[in-house]
């Protein structure tokens, strides 16, 4: 694994190191049937598109049964498929597909918490003396009121909810529908590993778990200082015995079978998140780690700490260990918007200019379903278009406590998780092209111009570009494995750094800003290729020392 080593012959090479992953957001990819709702023989009938990306794993959300509170992550049956995205029959299809093109499917594992319709929650509820008691946290409620703890998705920030029953609260750190299991409970550990050995049996390629920092609780529940939900996170991940569970895991399931694990989250500090990682310790392929994407705010970034964040979770996993690298998934709103400018003038350069980012960096990139298209936030006003669990709660909570509605409304329409799940825009026909039916949220209205079909005849379109971007990883192991290297760092405007492996040194040069800028690299060299740029027919440099870029331009050079 160690990465920086120059022999080739001595990096441990490893398949989900060399991974470029693509998430699809099954509800909103492609809809077949005509209810609103994507489901998987849609994303069938795509196939051919998806491989023609150049990416090599899909991470799928789940698909699992579930009523459908908080879209898939609350589980009602993990050994069967949702009625609204198909059968069983329809996953084996769409894994044999994915696998006759030479892609592999990486599954959304969500055991933090299942539905409350859950067959083992319907028993643990039934009776204080169930054998299914303990696959939940319960508090009785002649103890007195549990001591608070923060829930992200409930109206009244309230963690416990009080169940008439059996006169006991239990504890949903997400939505009340989704009740936490109990991973000190051994029993529900060997029903997780057993439904995990089901999926790898039938062939699928990797795990990702979701939330999964969060469920090792200290279920004695301590008091929290006051506040701490502002930071609950510090609370909430890497609990007692994570380590051990997932050490556990390893030894059940991921030992035995050619699979990529990753969780949600990597902790609080780099310890935590070595520890996750660390091939030694037999737990995760991978961190993932949220402070870089967690830097965009609607006021804006500094680009001098984008740039610290990511060279220092570079150099913390420098020799040992791997990360993910990413911007934007299913819980964040669009890449572009957030990250880049989605003004119409800059939009195609920005949303390139990030994509370059992510497919030149260290790590294994994950990139997530239509901004390969640059496709931007939905830019909905009102609260009624949303359909976030989180926010519409969190909505509630604002007018409930008298707050600024408006406020929170302004916020959402930069941040709202809602923003990256509306429709894939395949093409400029009715409801861009997703369903002949109501879609399940509203199409952004840009559709008509920004689709797939417009951008494929487009040789310079963020499509036909974001496939150049995959073929240049892919045929150039030196941006996977390679020696990453700052420059410029003080420049507040343009990113800069190389990647080295084996003699072979790239130069990425990246302009983050809406105005023209200079890249000052200190590397003087005569006989530089300019690989890839993102604007049609740039100037060449007289100088590699001093590039100038247009606005978000972004250059790779081999040196």
């Amino acid at each position: 694994m160690f990465c920086t080593r120059k022999n080739t012959t001595q990096v441990e090479k490893k398949w989900w190191k060399e991974a470029i992953v693509y998430q699809i957001y099954p509800r909103s990819f492609k809809d077949s049937d005509g209810d609103g709702v994507g489901d998987l023989k849609g994303i069938i009938s795509k196939l051919d598109y998806i491989k023609s990306l150049g990416v090599t794993v899909i991470w799928l959300n789940p698909i699992y049964s579930s009523p459908n509170d908080d879209n898939g992550y609350d589980v009602s049956d993990y050994r069967n498929i949702m009625k609204e995205f198909g059968t069983m029959a329809d996953f084996d299809a769409l894994l044999k597909g994915l696998h006759d093109r030479g892609i592999k499917l990486v599954m959304d594992l969500v055991v933090n918490h299942s539905s409350d319709e859950h067959e083992w929650f319907k028993q643990s509820r039934s009776s204080r003396t169930n054998p299914y008691r303990d696959y939940y946290h319960w508090w009785n409620a002649e103890r007195g009121k549990p001591p608070y703890r923060y829930s992200l998705f409930d109206i009244n920030h309230d963690a416990w909810r009080y169940d008439t029953v059996t006169n006991a609260y239990y504890l949903h750190y997400f939505s009340p529908k989704q009740p936490d299991l109990n991973w000190e409970n051994p029993k529900l550990r060997q029903e997780v590993y057993s439904i995990m050995k089901f999926w790898a049996d039938k062939g699928i390629d990797g795990f990702r778990l979701d939330a999964f920092q969060f469920v090792a609780k200290d279920t004695t529940f301590p008091a929290f200082p006051k506040g701490f939900e502002n930071t609950f996170w510090l609370y909430y991940a890497i609990g007692p015995h994570l380590h051990d569970y997932l050490q556990e895991m390893n030894k059940e399931v991921f030992s035995k079978y050619d699979v990529m694990s990753v969780a949600e989250g990597a902790g609080n500090n780099f310890t935590d998140a070595h520890n996750l990682v660390d091939t030694n310790r037999k737990e995760l392929n991978m961190a993932y780690a949220f402070e870089g994407v967690d830097i965009a705010k609607s006021s804006g970034y500094s680009l001098l700490h984008f740039k610290e964040v990511f060279t220092r979770w570079d150099s913390a996993f420098a020799n040992n260990g791997w990360l993910s690298i990413f911007l934007a998934n299913h819980d964040q709103a669009r890449l572009v918007s957030r990250f880049g400018n989605d003004n119409p003038q800059f939009r195609e350069v920005s949303s390139k200019m990030l994509s370059t980012f992510i497919l030149t960096m260290r790590g294994t990139p994950y990139y997530y379903n239509g901004d390969e298209l640059g496709m931007t936030n939905a830019g909905f006003t009102n609260i009624e278009d949303y359909r976030d669990k989180a926010s519409l709660a969190e909505y509630q909570h604002v007018k409930n406590t008298g707050g600024d509605v408006q406020k929170l409304l302004n916020e959402m329409q930069f941040s709202c998780r809602d923003n990256g799940r509306t429709p894939f825009q395949w093409d400029s026909t009715a409801n861009a092209g997703f369903t002949t039916g109501t879609p399940w949220i509203k199409v952004n209205p840009n559709y008509t111009t920004l689709n797939s079909i417009a951008q494929e005849t487009n040789s310079n379109s963020c499509l036909n570009y974001f496939r150049q971007l995959t073929k240049l990883r892919r045929d150039n192991p030196v941006l996977v494995y390679g020696k990453y290297t700052l420059l410029d760092a003080a420049n507040p405007s343009v990113y800069t750094y190389t990647r080295e492996l084996d003699g072979v040194k790239f130069l990425i040069v990246l302009n983050f800003s809406a105005v023209t800028a200079q890249a000052h690299t200190a590397i003087e060299s005569s006989n530089a290729t300019l690989l890839l740029c993102n604007y049609i027919n740039p100037p060449a440099a007289p100088s590699l020392n001093n590039i100038t870029l247009k606005p978000y331009e972004a250059r790779v050079y081999k040196l």
